[in-house]
């Protein structure tokens, strides 16, 4: 058994073990990536609610390929045109859908402890696929993914993590998962996008890009979040891209093997220069495949699959 848990709800639950077995159960379904038919019947039978409450295009799709691609049956929810919208509580509309035996629920929500309250409440496994700034587990795992098939193991590699470290789940996740498997994290951006107490996590805080970009093996470039900004962090667009923007400048002060990351959407010409962003040092889309591969592992196992009945990965995780 992997997961000790029913439920996936952050990083900081999961024991490096864990995550290293969610990794190498999601390689083996890479490789149905590259079959004619991409899908297997694991979970013919099986139903998953996507619970969506903000906005996503990455996220969401990744999670119904993942779902199609085990042979799950999927009930897509749409807050504007359910109950939620009438007054209903969370809570009440979560156990309707349950009382209809849904075996799997994944949640995106904007507030913080959302999907930890329905998991408490359900019967059912439950995801978290994002609540508010806490974390977003799913690409926490995706991300380690691409770094080990590029590092390899983690232990001793330097992993930067850029930009609206305060708003960002996704920094979070990366956070308490690198850290767990020996990485050295250093977070960067302006004061005013950099939490105090990040030291008690094991991380160092740099405020001076270049010095923080400088022994970096990976950069991870976030996406600047506007809609969780009460008032603006930063004079413009354009100071931002001066000071913190990964720019092709940038680049070539890194190590010549390191590589860029960003878990999109991207600001373009913001957080990340348009060439830096489809040149040859970036791994985007990387990520993106290996989301799928994260997404169906965890669904696999929180329904009680066998890592044992899979082949092995052919590739390094």
């Amino acid at each position: 058994m992997i997961l000790r848990s029913k439920d996936v709800l952050g990083l900081e639950d999961l024991a490096a073990e864990e995550i290293l077995g969610v990794i190498d159960i999601a390689s083996r379904f890479r490789a149905v990536f590259d079959r004619p038919v991409r899908s297997v019947p694991i979970m013919r039978g099986r139903t998953v609610v996507n619970f969506f409450h903000e906005p996503s295009t990455r996220t969401r799709i990744s999670f119904e390929l993942a779902e199609k691609r085990l042979s799950a049956d999927i009930v897509n929810f749409s807050t504007a045109t359910s109950s939620l919208s009438k007054g209903e509580t969370l809570r009440d509309t979560a156990e309707n859908l349950a009382a209809m035996k849904i075996d799997m629920l994944v949640i995106r929500h904007s507030s913080s402890g959302a999907a930890r309250y329905l998991a408490n409440v359900l019967a059912c496994s439950v995801i978290n696929a994002g609540d508010g700034a806490h974390e977003h587990p799913t690409q926490g795992l995706l991300d380690i993914m691409t770094m080990r098939q590029r590092l390899g193991d983690l232990r001793g590699r330097k992993v930067t993590i850029i930009g609206d470290i305060t708003h960002s789940r996704v920094a979070r996740s990366n956070i308490w998962g690198l850290t767990k498997l020996g990485a050295e994290v250093t977070v960067c951006g302006p004061p005013t996008m950099v939490p105090s107490g990040l030291d008690k996590l094991g991380v160092r805080v740099e405020y001076d890009l270049m010095r923080a970009v400088a022994d970096a093996d990976v950069l991870n470039v976030l996406r600047i979040q506007l809609e969780r900004h009460a008032s603006r962090s930063f004079p413009s667009n354009r100071e931002y891209h001066r000071m913190y923007g990964i720019s092709a400048d940038v680049v070539k002060k890194l190590k010549p093997e390191a590589f860029i990351m960003h878990p999109g959407p991207m600001n373009r010409d913001v957080e990340i220069a348009s060439e830096v962003a489809d040149g040859p040092r970036q791994v985007i889309l990387d990520q993106v495949a290996n989301g799928v591969a994260v997404r169906m592992a965890l669904i696999y196992l929180l329904s009680g699959g066998d890592p044992g009945a899979l082949a092995p990965a052919a590739a390094q995780a």
